[in-house]
């Protein structure tokens, strides 16, 4: 079976269960977060907390409760880095420095994953379970909690609140994240996946030396760390390791998982409007977008453009055999379409243009389907900015749901869209600019640009995946790239809380015969255009210097 064959059985395969999956877990999500019952473990939660749990929340305090937790998640998951030789578990591994423990505590919090370290010889049971899985967890719950707030702010009628922080954050961890990862880590299990706590095991290699080969609970982290969107691995190689993604259909499965809840989510918003029709024009946009990446990725690594790749017949440089490369390029353009940033290959070993579509995916802001919830929020800020657009071709207000897009929306709306990349194209061009920092680039020319490029990509867009080919486990890099997940994440969602508190304060004004149908195929093809435009726009001079520069010469 030939390359092309097998990668297209492969993406068919994914797409038609995702067909099937995603609207019986839309209309879970859709009941999760609209029913009024709490279960008797979350009462339990709230009073631990101190959480009057049917008490709603303006925009603001929502907003305070979210940044809140995060803090503290931040200081909780640095403190157990820092202090995990005294903790048991540990494997005999010193403290984590404190600018990889700084680093590695805003990645996990803020759902990027980014990793300056190797997580097999660097991190023991304990931080690996107590840390870094727990914040697999809790930061796609936030994530899901404020795409549901947005959605709120959006269907209410002259409310000055958009929910609840702490009972979205419980719900969609024990009741949608929780049972999907324990099913998934089964299945992991069942494929070869490792899941145990045992510590370093000496093995005899081919040329008669010795390795250390550590062990760990390694299938509950992997389906958490695909589902949740996180993509933070257990060991170095990420999902390349045999003990991570053992085979070829755990890979489709990992896959499967990485995109299952985001594009679940548009179903439950058209649930929750009350309009099924317009969470359909939502996934239309998303699969569009989607579909593209993971077609042009695949094409321009089966097909190559270099001499030793046409000789070989494909590139296959930098990636597992096992997987092939529909299984690598598929994967790769799910998990930068996705927050995901997991890894199966070396994205720095891709074809000029298999690279650049790994970055162009995560440039629109991961909104095809994007992260757990972000992408949700981040496609609705686009629907947002398309109807203001179009309001302005035909001289109308514009609306949104019955809802008036004014002054003060389209304002959030703005810096929502100007936060990530100018944090993106200024961390990049202070990289640049000074010769201590471009030392750390393994490559010169456009392809040194790509790997400082999509570092900062990956990290303001709380992806988390590396190119490669870059020395980021440096101070700097380590500093600077916590401060752009920091902002990439906290700045958009203070924006988009506030969008959505300004939004329900609004009563919607009836549908007329001048009011833009959001529904159908047309508005679909709007946003599709919009964020495409807005994509080159912002960031073609940066791509002109790097991958496209090297894909052309």
């Amino acid at each position: 079976m030939s390359p092309a064959v097998a990668g297209t059985i492969f993406v068919v395969s994914l797409v038609a269960v995702l067909a099937l999956a995603c609207g019986p877990l839309g209309d879970h999500i859709f009941r999760v977060y609209t029913s009024p019952r709490h279960t008797a473990a979350e009462r339990g939660v709230y009073r631990l907390l101190g959480v009057r749990a049917d008490a709603e929340q303006s925009w603001g305090v929502y907003a305070r409760a979210l940044l809140a937790f995060s803090m503290i998640s931040v200081l909780a998951v640095y403190a157990v880095q820092r202090l995990q030789d005294r903790l048991p578990l540990s494997l005999g591994m010193e403290p984590v420095t404190d600018h990889v423990a700084w680093n590695t505590a805003i990645s996990f919090v803020t759902n990027t994953n980014w990793q300056a370290y190797s997580g097999e010889s660097t991190m023991g049971h304990l931080t690996q379970m107590a840390a870094l899985a727990v914040q697999n967890f809790v930061s796609a719950a936030v994530g899901m909690a404020v795409a549901v707030a947005l959605v709120r702010g959006l269907t209410r009628r002259g409310a000055e609140t958009v929910g609840n922080f702490w009972v979205d954050l419980v719900r969609g961890t024990t009741r949608i994240l929780l049972p999907l990862a324990f099913a998934g880590a089964l299945v992991l299990v069942a494929g070869g996946v490792i899941q145990n706590l045992s510590g370093a095991h000496e093995v005899a290699t081919l040329t008669g030396g010795t390795q250390a080969i550590t062990g760990g609970p390694v299938a509950s982290q992997e389906a958490i760390k695909e589902l949740g969107t996180n993509g933070g691995g257990f060991s170095n190689a990420n999902s390349a390791h045999p003990f991570e993604n053992a085979t070829s259909w755990t890979n489709w499965f990992q896959i499967l998982l990485i995109l299952l809840i985001p594009f679940s989510l548009p179903r439950a918003f058209g649930r929750m409007t009350g309009q099924p029709r317009q969470g359909t024009a939502i996934l239309a946009v998303m699969a569009t977008i989607a579909l593209a990446v993971v077609v042009l990725t695949n094409v321009f690594e089966l097909g190559g453009n270099a001499t030793v790749a046409q000789a070989a017949g494909a590139a296959m440089e930098g990636k597992e055999v096992r997987f092939g490369v529909p299984g690598s390029a598929t994967f790769a353009a799910a998990t930068t379409l996705t927050s995901t940033g997991a890894v199966n290959s070396f994205h720095d070993s891709y074809t000029p243009f298999g690279g650049m579509m790994t970055m162009f995916a995560m440039m629109p802001g991961e909104v095809a389907p994007g992260g757990v919830g972000s992408g949700l929020y981040g496609m609705l800020v686009l629907a947002v900015i398309t109807v203001f657009v179009a309001g302005l071709m035909v001289g109308r207000t514009p609306e949104y749901l019955g809802k008036r897009i004014g002054t003060r929306q389209i304002k959030l709306v703005s810096l929502y869209l100007l936060v990530t990349p100018t944090l993106v194209l200024a961390g990049t061009a202070l990289a640049m600019g000074s010769p201590t920092l471009r030392a750390s680039m393994l490559n010169g020319g456009p392809h040194g640009l790509s790997e400082v490029l999509y570092a900062f990509t990956s990290a303001s867009n709380n992806n988390g995946s590396a190119f490669g080919g870059l020395s980021a486990a440096t101070p700097w890099y380590d500093v600077a790239l916590g401060l752009c997940m920091a902002f990439g994440r906290f700045l958009p969602i203070v924006l988009v809380l506030a969008l959505a508190g300004s939004l329900a304060r609004q009563v919607p004004v009836p549908a007329s015969a001048g009011t833009l149908p959001t529904h159908g195929p047309q508005f679909a093809g709007m946003v599709v255009g919009v964020t495409i435009v807005l994509v080159a726009l912002t960031y073609l001079p940066a791509l002109a210097l790097g991958p496209l520069a090297e894909g052309l010469s």
